[in-house]
């Protein structure tokens, strides 16, 4: 029989991970304050020291916060749900795009802030969608997403050259009503989106423009928006922390 696999980290990792499980979850509430050290050593055969370093590492995170003479509490932001269903349709008329009126609806304030917009040769998957030869061109707009000024996701959108050339894909300037919208106008609607989740750690781009306060892994998804005849209008790779959002999908049964 084989051996059993074996959690071979520091037990302080150890114990961060399964503390960091129950405040994700909801299990620990968000602002909720959490078992005393003493409780934490009991329940988890360890010393004092390496409770305290558990606690350290979910502090660094941002997930834990000391209050002198309190003790010990969860954040008070749980983690949020994103629905990317919801934010496939063009935006109503008259209506921003829809990443502010859904963050408004979570009673947030929901910003973007533009790092780039041009031609660029694209990462190989996204020119395999495209189906684009070596060295062949993609317009791409590279974007952070904001909720109440602080970084939320990383995106990478890329578009077919002779769709994007002499519109407002190609502009540095934001888009009323967003892309969905201006496809749509374009008359090039969304049809369908394929997306693809992974998990991995932060490339220094990542760590830098999401501002994570340490090792945490991003959620990655790679995302294909296609119109009529199946055409892929839109490749997007969009990055999120993981220790504060999660992808949400309702899937009908048929």
């Amino acid at each position: 029989m084989a051996k059993p696999h074996e959690d071979k980290r520091p037990v302080a990792e150890r114990i961060a991970a399964n503390l960091r499980e129950l405040i994700m979850s909801g299990e620990w509430e968000p602002g909720s304050k959490i078992p005393t050290t003493e409780g934490l050593v009991r329940d988890h055969g360890a010393s004092n020291v390496t409770i305290q370093r558990a606690l350290g590492i979910l502090k660094t995170e941002g997930l834990l916060e000391g209050r002198a003479g309190s003790g010990v509490y969860v954040r008070q932001r749980a983690t949020q749900t994103i629905q990317p269903a919801s934010f496939m349709a063009p935006a109503e008329d008259g209506q921003p795009y829809r990443w502010v009126t859904e963050a408004a609806k979570r009673s947030q304030r929901g910003t973007n802030s533009i790092l780039f917009v041009g031609e660029v040769v694209p990462p190989r998957r996204v020119r395999a969608v495209l189906g684009l030869g070596d060295g062949e061109v993609a317009v791409l707009r590279s974007r952070v997403g904001l909720l109440d000024d602080e970084p939320a996701e990383v995106v990478d959108s890329y578009y077919p050259v002779d769709l994007a050339q002499g519109t407002r894909l190609a502009d540095r300037r934001k888009i009323p009503g967003g892309s969905p919208t201006l496809l749509a106008e374009m008359g090039y609607p969304a049809r369908e989106q394929e997306d693809e989740v992974s998990s991995r750690p932060a490339t220094t781009r990542e760590y830098t423009q999401l501002e994570l306060p340490a090792n945490i892994p991003v959620i990655e998804v790679f995302r294909v928006v296609y119109s009529d005849d199946r055409r892929p209008i839109e490749v997007t790779t969009l990055v999120k922390p993981a220790h504060l959002y999660k992808m949400g999908y309702h899937l009908p049964v048929h």
